[in-house]
């Protein structure tokens, strides 16, 4: 009775969702048949017939396809969107394609027992049930015919995500699409500046970059956006009012007008999991259909577990897995940040390697691309810091302008690895060649 109960609550969420998502109802890879409930069935078929026709779904519409008694009446269907859960669509679309196929399974064996089905039919039977949830597009023709002009032609950005960074794109080209890259360093290394750099070019070249920043707020995210478009401290971002120059404030206006055409979407709930992530990106890929998106992660290890049974490692390997297969159900680069553990400061060279990434679980093996960075400014800092506190003179290396940051290419997938040199001002956040 209970799992009757619970049934029917995910099928009423799903529907609700779907009302006040439209796009979910063609795009879930739903079959009429996961819906337990005959009300149910009918009220998401009629909703596939409106949404095939692009006409609006909602309660008044679905009641003048079909008899009202049918899809329950006008007060159950406005009662759905009651039930509505964007976060748990997929979570629930899962449980019930697994309910369904259980279900399916006992009565294929009773059928084979009462019948004395032989071994082969069996099997046939079983594979049928499987395709009957899951449908997939294997014919390579289509694709082929599309590479007739492939070599005359110049490729099209669209599927490459720039960095304007000329080196690190003789490596990795640019962020691709259905791939995952890692980026990791120790705490204060850049790795944030180093997102906000690339997600500013993303947005500049008109892609849609989506931000999960879990350790940030959105506030302070957004001052250093703006300080790295417009080439201002830091510091003076603290009290704009005060420390602003009056060339400053006169450019202003300008610098927001330009972040704001970057189009970046910034969403800083602290705790999520991968699926909520899905769900929001699903959702801004659909208000925003004229761009494609980038999705970038701050950071792996603060990512929320849908099963936090297990070591962290463990753990750590499920997250990087279902970041491999966000990448791919969206067709998008994602982009994720990641601490590395604290072996490298016990090292007289302190540049990372792979296996330096904190509970790194599968995260070498699903990612497409790692690149670990590296300062030796930040090190020369510490030596300062240390000196200054036991009395020594130190290397004189603390200050405030351009640095040398190195981007190591650990691993990439579809090319060659190897370091790239940039110049990286600590004080605004800026990238450069």
């Amino acid at each position: 009775m209970a799992s009757e109960i619970s049934t029917e609550l995910m099928e009423k969420s799903l529907l609700g969702t779907m009302l006040k998502e439209n796009y979910l109802i063609l795009d879930g890879d739903i079959q009429p048949e996961l819906f337990q409930s005959q009300i149910h069935r009918s009220i998401y078929m009629s909703m596939q017939q409106l949404a095939r026709k692009h006409q609006p779904v909602d309660y008044i519409t679905l009641l003048t396809t079909v008899n009202p008694e049918e899809v329950g009446g006008a007060n159950f269907l406005a009662s759905l969107q009651t039930y509505a859960d964007l976060e748990k669509f997929d979570v629930y679309l899962d449980l019930l394609k697994k309910e369904w196929r259980e279900k399916e399974k006992h009565n294929l064996l009773l059928q084979a027992s009462i019948h004395n089905w032989s071994v082969e039919e069996i099997q046939k039977s079983f594979d049928n049930l499987q395709m009957e949830t899951v449908t997939v597009d294997t014919d390579i023709n289509n694709v082929i015919a599309k590479m007739a002009e492939r070599p005359y032609i110049p490729m099209k950005e669209s599927r490459v995500v720039p960095t304007n960074l000329k080196e690190l794109e003789k490596l990795i080209v640019g962020f691709r699409q259905g791939e995952l890259t890692i980026i990791a360093g120790r705490p204060s290394m850049g790795k944030t500046d180093v997102m906000n750099y690339f997600a500013l070019t993303a947005g500049f070249t008109g892609f849609l970059p989506i931000i999960f920043s879990l350790e940030m707020s959105k506030a302070m995210l957004i001052d250093r956006l703006i300080a790295a478009c417009g080439k201002i401290s830091r510091l003076k971002m603290r009290d704009p009012y005060q420390y602003f120059s009056e060339k400053q404030r006169e450019r202003w206006i300008s610098i927001l007008t330009d972040l704001s055409q970057t189009n970046i979407q910034i969403d800083d709930r602290a705790g999520l999991t991968v699926n909520q992530m899905r769900a929001q990106v699903r959702r801004l890929i659909h208000t925003h259909p004229e761009r494609k998106p980038i999705i970038f992660i701050d950071y792996l290890q603060i990512i929320h577990s849908s099963n936090p049974n297990g070591n962290p490692t463990t753990i750590i390997g499920q997250i990087s897995w279902e970041l491999k297969q966000m990448a791919k159900e969206f067709d998008c680069p994602v982009v994720c940040l990641a601490q590395l553990n604290r072996s490298v400061e016990s090292r007289q060279n302190k540049r990372p390697f792979m296996s330096d990434l904190r509970d790194s679980g599968n995260i070498e093996q699903d990612a497409d691309v790692v690149i670990l960075l590296y300062r030796d400014s930040y090190y020369e800092q510490m030596t300062e810091i240390l000196g200054a506190e036991t009395g020594d003179e130190g290397t004189g290396a603390l200050n405030s302008g351009n640095e040398r940051l190195e981007l190591i290419v650990a691993k990439n997938r579809n090319g060659p690895t190897g370091t790239v040199f940039v110049n990286y001002n600590k004080m605004t956040g800026q990238i450069k060649e």
